[in-house]
């Protein structure tokens, strides 16, 4: 069995699409009071002084906390269909590849499972495993429900699904820091790879 594993985030995207959700709700104007506000920690995260979850669940929390679970599914849905542009081709080709020839193919993102799946509608095969949020009595509470899904945590995710490392070939792309240790653990590794 071969398995592809793909990073979302500018691997398959050519943005990040947390800020892309949170311009979409918010507008421009909305997102840059986002980030000035939460500035001095981007920073110190930049700068690996910070943990990248937590910088990540203050704004989530921020922007999405005490929506209900409805209404932010339903802002998902509409984000990907408006925002089918920010995939890129050649990725996008390369999963539809994957896919005719019989392989397993899994998205491996610290994105939010809610806003990633929508972008798969209409492909039959594909997983997804990304960072999974709270929802209590039907709210979200701006919390992670498991470790953001990046560095380690991908390898962590990936033999969640597929415990049997002998048992398959793994092929996986990704773009930036948080997909070092996946590519790693690859037997085939694309860095950087897609441009359109």
């Amino acid at each position: 069995m071969e398995i592809h594993a793909f990073d979302f985030d500018g691997t398959l995207t050519r943005s990040d699409s947390l800020l892309g959700i949170i311009r979409h709700q918010r507008g421009t104007s909305g997102l840059m009071r986002v980030l000035i506000m939460h500035a001095p920690k981007l920073l110190m995260m930049k700068a690996g002084q910070y943990p990248n979850w937590k910088v990540k669940q203050k704004v989530f929390r921020m922007c999405f906390g005490g929506m209900t679970l409805d209404d932010f599914n339903a802002l998902c849905e509409d984000y990907a269909r408006k925002q089918k542009g920010i995939l890129r081709t050649d990725g996008m080709q390369r999963v539809d590849e994957a896919l005719r020839r019989g392989c397993k193919v899994v998205v491996i993102s610290a994105s939010i499972d809610n806003w990633v799946c929508p972008f798969f509608q209409g492909r039959e095969g594909i997983e997804i495993a990304g960072t999974q949020i709270e929802v209590v009595d039907g709210k979200l509470t701006g919390r992670f429900l498991t470790r953001n899904c990046y560095g380690s945590e991908k390898v962590a995710r990936l033999l969640e699904l597929y415990p049997d490392r002998k048992s398959y070939r793994l092929v996986a792309y990704g773009d930036s820091r948080g997909d070092r240790e996946l590519l790693a653990y690859a037997d085939e590794a694309h860095y950087r790879e897609f441009k359109k």
